[in-house]
């Protein structure tokens, strides 16, 4: 895909998600608990809605010029993603909540501006253009690339809160498209293809859960 093509599937999911945010159904539900066992629906609004910010924040963070993290790898070495208490999930339930403290309406508006100034930012920054991972410091990414798991977490998470909240929110196909392959390759990364092949055709054989990425 070109950068356009990228950003633009991008910023269609970060408006759905802007949307969603401000359904009074997730105010309503704001402290009740999500799909997500152990996450409130605030908590994972704020989860969401910080794949809309942290990019804002992120292309004003300062780059040093390391070698920049592709977005498999930034999956395929994640460990613990389907442990509730493990140091990963414990680090992204305290982000969100921390989020989630400004109240729905707050989070829903500071989505929805920073989704509307992302529209003009990103047509500016050229296709070479390096953004600082703030929560992993000293590691970088190509902005093209991070925008790749905004769509893996946009596609994954718009869906959880829907579902926390009765709402009909179908994500954009294009982002739908990128999570996907993003997910797949870093299946193929973790695990070898040998093994994701078993789990895309021989179940009975995946004796490592090789699709599971999160």
């Amino acid at each position: 895909m070109t950068s356009t093509e990228i950003r633009t599937a991008y910023l269609q999911a970060a408006e759905t998600a802007a949307h969603l945010l401000a359904e009074g159904a997730v105010a309503d539900r704001w402290q009740k608990e999500s799909v997500l066992p152990g996450m409130s629906v605030g908590g994972l609004a704020g989860h969401l809605a910080r794949s809309v910010l942290q990019v804002e924040w992120f292309l004003d963070g300062q780059v040093e010029g390391a070698e920049p993290v592709t977005p498999v790898h930034y999956y395929a070495r994640l460990k613990g993603t389907s442990a509730p208490d493990s140091e990963l999930n414990v680090g992204v339930r305290a982000r969100s909540e921390e989020t989630a403290t400004a109240g729905p309406t707050a989070v829903a508006e500071q989505a929805r501006a920073a989704w509307q100034r992302l529209s003009e930012r990103l047509t500016g920054e050229p296709a070479d253009r390096r953004v600082a991972i703030l929560h992993r410091p000293g590691e970088e990414m190509l902005l093209d690339g991070y925008l790749h798991t905004r769509c893996v977490e946009l596609a994954v998470h718009c869906e959880d809160l829907a579902l926390s909240v009765n709402a009909r929110t179908p994500v954009p196909e294009a982002a739908l498209a990128i999570a996907i392959d993003v997910l797949v390759a870093a299946a193929r990364e973790r695990h070898g293809d040998q093994s994701v092949l078993h789990a895309l055709t021989r179940r009975e054989r995946d004796t490592d859960d090789a699709l599971r990425v999160l």
